[in-house]
């Protein structure tokens, strides 16, 4: 059984996953490899789904974690917090309904929606990523 003070280190780990998924799945379709893609894009989505459900059970259990930095690294940290929690929240959405036109091979509407998910998507994965290292290991004494 995992710890739950493990949770956010996994959580960091399930995000880099996504985003490796997210570029590798990336790179099939521009390839003109559809079923690689598939594949890939289906695992960040699997990767991404294993993420939020792990987040919300830590955070059940331990609320929200204070960030300790000061000076000049706090309003970075708000700024890089404030819009990935924004842009997570817009993700959710616009990655199932990107899935769902993929899925049903609706692929002009799909690419359409694909090319605003992708990129936030990404921006998401990387920046929950930095958004860990910043409030457990940037600043000492955790």
């Amino acid at each position: 059984m995992i710890e739950i003070t493990s949770l956010p280190a996994l959580n960091a780990a399930l995000n880099s996953l996504s985003a490796v998924l997210l570029l590798t799945g990336y790179r099939f379709i521009r390839a003109g490899n559809r079923s690689a893609h598939r594949a890939s894009m289906l695992a960040a989505c699997a990767s991404s789904t294993l993420f939020l459900i792990s987040y919300l059970v830590y955070h059940f259990h331990v609320g929200s974690v204070a960030f300790k930095g000061q000076g000049l690294i706090r309003p970075i940290y708000f700024t890089i917090l404030i819009s990935h929690t924004i842009l997570a929240t817009a993700v959710v959405p616009l990655a199932i309904i990107t899935l769902l036109r993929g899925l049903q091979e609706n692929f002009i509407k799909h690419r359409r929606i694909a090319r605003w998910t992708f990129p936030i998507w990404m921006y998401v994965s990387v920046t929950g990523v930095i958004v860990y290292w910043m409030l457990y290991w940037l600043v000492p004494s955790r």
